[in-house]
Formats: C-alpha cells, structure tokens, sequence
C-alpha cells in the first residue's frame, strides 16, 4: 500500500511539474560568417572593429546571434587557398573578406557558399564577378574601381602640394588594372 501511494505522489508531481515546465523551442542556427584577412589580426584590427561595428548596427553581436571564424594570411598571399578551404571545411554560411587573391581562392575552395568583398579594386578584370550589375555565381561587394578619378586625384596632389615638379608610384603591375591607372591618369 505504501509503494501505490508512493507512486501516485510521483505521479501527481511529475504531472504537476509538467503544468509548469515551457516547451522547449528548437535551436536557432546561429549563422557563422568566415572572415579571410589578408593581414595578421593585429594589423587588421581596425577593419575588424569597423567590420564588427557594421554587423553590430545590423544587429548582430558576436558570440551571441552570429559566430564568426577569423583567419589571417599574415601577409602571405600564399596562404589563402589553404584558409579558404578551411572556411569551407567548417561549413560557414558566407565568408567575407577584401583582397582580390582572397576572393579567388575562396571561389576556387566553393562555387556555393557566398563570397563578400570589400575594397577590390577591378572585380570584373579580376574574373571575381560577370558583371558590376549582374555579378552572377557566388562572389559580391564593393569595388573601388574609379580611374576617372585617378586623373583628378593628381590633379588635388598639385593644389595641396603646388611646388611637386614629380610623382612617384608604387603599384603591383600583375594586379587586375596593371598599369592602366598610370596611362589613364
């Protein structure tokens, strides 16, 4: 007789428990973005606080609604195919980053995970999109394409520095532009 009342006691308490208890609402997924730095995490510290302001004014906080995986190439251009095909293994949902070779080796590691970049110079020459208005496959983001603007930043160079007879550059000749900003300029 004891026993019985026992486990009706357990009963009426698991019942009485369950009344209270909340349905558990399934996990959201928390979206993981790849960021592929082309720097070392110390010299891209700036841009990884402009790129965390940015998601932050979006409403997304890392750690919280969105995860992110940092990779850093260390200045070693080699090094981003080896990265991008991490990123990959991982599964993140889209992988950002702002260098031109970058952008190549995570569309060489995944024709379906989307690329964002910011700040390449000639997206279109580089073979990263089709098109400005239609980008197509996976890769989109900010180009800072403007060689109609190469002659008039010579030309603010004289205003501010009226006495400069000379100009010398510094560019990478095997980039996407070559050496079309200096014959446009």
């Amino acid at each position: 007789m004891k026993n019985i009342f026992s486990l009706i006691a357990i009963i009426v308490a698991l019942v009485g428990y369950a009344a209270f208890a909340e349905a558990q609402q399934p996990a959201k997924k928390v979206p993981r973005i790849g960021y592929l730095g082309s720097a070392s995490r110390s010299a891209a510290a700036g841009n990884t606080k402009a790129f965390l302001q940015g998601l932050h004014d979006l409403g997304y906080i890392e750690g919280k609604n969105v995860a992110i995986e940092y990779r850093y190439a260390e200045g070693k251009p080699d090094r981003y195919s080896e990265l991008a095909s991490e990123l990959v293994r991982l599964k993140v949902d889209v992988i950002f980053t702002s260098s031109t070779g970058a952008v190549q080796a995570a569309k060489k590691a995944s024709k379906t995970i989307p690329i964002v970049f910011a700040a390449v110079s000639d997206p279109v020459a580089s073979g990263l999109v089709d098109s400005l208005a239609r980008p197509g496959g996976n890769a989109t983001g900010l180009s800072i394409l403007a060689p109609e603007l190469d002659g008039k930043r010579l030309e603010l160079l004289k205003e501010t520095f009226p006495k400069v007879t000379r100009v010398a550059f510094l560019w990478h000749l095997s980039g996407a532009r070559g050496d079309i900003p200096f014959r446009e300029a």
